[in-house]
Parts: structure tokens; C-alpha cells; sequence
């Protein structure tokens, strides 16, 4: 439910060749009127973004593509081309 205050998280998420790339593109915060403010760090390249709960990486079992470093992983592709 979103309640004012409430911390969410804003993410850009691509189709690659080897599945989902999700990538932090910011944060959005409630409003008392249940409006968002949203603070991003990068533009989506689709233009596509997707908000969401922020939760903890445990949490989020459906989260995490390639590069997901919102999640305290490194930004380098997994099983990609060396």
C-alpha cells in the first residue's frame, strides 16, 4: 500500500539477449495526497520505467537481471562474453 513517506524504487528494465537487465534509475517517494515525487539518476533509453517497493535483496526473488546493482551486486554481466 502506499502510504506517505514511503520509499520506492525506480528501475529501467531492458530485454537482453540473455534475459532481463534490470538498473537502478532512482527513487520515488508518497506525498501526503498520494502523489509521487520521483528522483532519477539516469533516463531510461526506452523511455519504459518501472516504480516498485523498495525492499531488501531477500526480499525480491523476481529482481535482478545482468547488471543489478541495486542489489549489491557488481555492475558486470553474468555469463557474458570475456
Amino acid at each position: 500500500m502506499l502510504m506517505a513517506g514511503k520509499r520506492l524504487a525506480v528501475f529501467s528494465i531492458r530485454e537482453g539477449k540473455g534475459g532481463s537487465i534490470w538498473v537502478r534509475a532512482g527513487s520515488a517517494f508518497v506525498n501526503k495526497d498520494g502523489s509521487l515525487n520521483v528522483l532519477l539518476d539516469v533516463l531510461p533509453l526506452d523511455g519504459k520505467l518501472h516504480v516498485r517497493e523498495a525492499a531488501e535483496k531477500r526480499d525480491m526473488p523476481g529482481v535482478g537481471g545482468r547488471y543489478a546493482p541495486e542489489l549489491g551486486l557488481d555492475a558486470a554481466p553474468v555469463g557474458g562474453h570475456s
